[in-house]
């Protein structure tokens, strides 16, 4: 635990930074932003343009495409948090102000849930490659046909 000494009215509060959080806090931002490159590189690009093809997507897909966009929200959120806790400790000297002092901790927690959406992430995004693969009942591969505009039942 780090111990930092710090006085506090309402939210206002007043205290010495502490080398150790601001340390911990650049690490986990940039360990956060690694694995979102990561999960999005290793995971493709999976895009539902529009009303329509989200109707005619699979649930792997659907749950994909929602993964993706619930992890870049989550990225804003606790790579703001981590940024904001992190400064807050990057000062030489204490400083008095509004209570910084859950950002990391909320931070580090988000991260996490960060983690877990990019794996479902990943998970749901190779499945959906997998079934753009598989062929049909003729042999046919189902997204060759699909590009093409034609409908697998009309040769």
């Amino acid at each position: 635990m780090l111990q930092v000494k710090h006085l506090r009215l309402w939210i206002f509060e007043c205290r010495d930074p502490s080398q150790q959080a601001f340390n911990l806090g650049l690490a986990a931002a940039f360990l956060l932003g690694l694995a979102h490159v990561m999960a999005n590189l290793l995971g493709g690009f999976v895009c539902i343009c529009s009303k329509d093809e989200l109707g005619k997507s699979t649930a792997n897909k659907q749950l994909a495409a929602a993964c993706l966009i619930l992890s870049w929200i989550i990225l804003a959120v606790s790579f703001s948090m981590l940024i904001i806790g992190t400064l807050a400790n990057s000062k030489s000297k204490g400083t008095c102000g509004i209570s910084h002092n859950r950002f990391l901790s909320i931070g580090g927690i988000l991260c996490f849930v960060h983690g877990l959406f990019c794996v479902s992430y990943y998970v749901s995004a190779n499945a959906t490659i997998e079934e753009e693969k598989k062929p049909d009942h003729r042999g046919n591969a189902v997204v060759q046909m699909t590009e093409r505009g034609n409908h697998p039942d009309h040769p």
